[in-house]
Order: C-alpha cells, then sequence, then structure tokens
C-alpha cells in the first residue's frame, strides 16, 4: 500500500505533478494542483489531501520534481496476518509393560 500526502496550502501552481503524473495530478480551478481521488481535509495550516493506492505508479516523479515539497509518498508495509501458532508434537503415551 502506498499513502500519498498532499498540503496543498504549499503549493506555488508550477504544476510539475501533473505533468510528471497525469494519471493522478491535475490542476484545480484555484491553480493549486489537485491529487484525484483524494480526501481532503481542513488543518490549521490549510487543505490536506490524503489517497492510499496499491502500487506507487509515477507518484514517486510527482513527489521528486514539486520544488516546494508538498506531496509525499509512503510505502507502508501490508501487516502480515497472525501467523498459527506451530502445531505441538502429540505427547507420546507411557510405555506399557
Amino acid at each position: 500500500m502506498v499513502k500519498i500526502t498532499h498540503e496543498k496550502w504549499k503549493c506555488i501552481s508550477c504544476g510539475a505533478c501533473a505533468a510528471a503524473c497525469p494519471e493522478f495530478w491535475e490542476m484545480a480551478e484555484d491553480g493549486k494542483a489537485h491529487l484525484k481521488g483524494a480526501e481532503y481535509k481542513k488543518t490549521d495550516d490549510g487543505d490536506l489531501g490524503e489517497l492510499t493506492v496499491d502500487e506507487v505508479k509515477c507518484n514517486k516523479e510527482a513527489e521528486a520534481g514539486c520544488p516546494v515539497q508538498c506531496i509525499h509518498v509512503k510505502e507502508e508495509k501490508a501487516e502480515k496476518p497472525a501467523e498459527e501458532p506451530a502445531e505441538k508434537p502429540a505427547e507420546e503415551a507411557p510405555a506399557s509393560k
């Protein structure tokens, strides 16, 4: 799983992300970058977009090309299912005489 975070308030509207990764990034009506499919929430700093996807695809290029570093791509390790405890060998019955 990959978590993509967009600190929209830092965006300077350069369009580098949309040029590098148009599958995920576009320029919104306000001139700022917009992460397609992301859920944006208000924070004290401004709008914060978050999206979790299965594959990183071109988002690393968008992150690397952003001159103000407002795009963050973090690959999260999938939680492994709990392993079944190994079966204990059956105790041998005492030998009969």
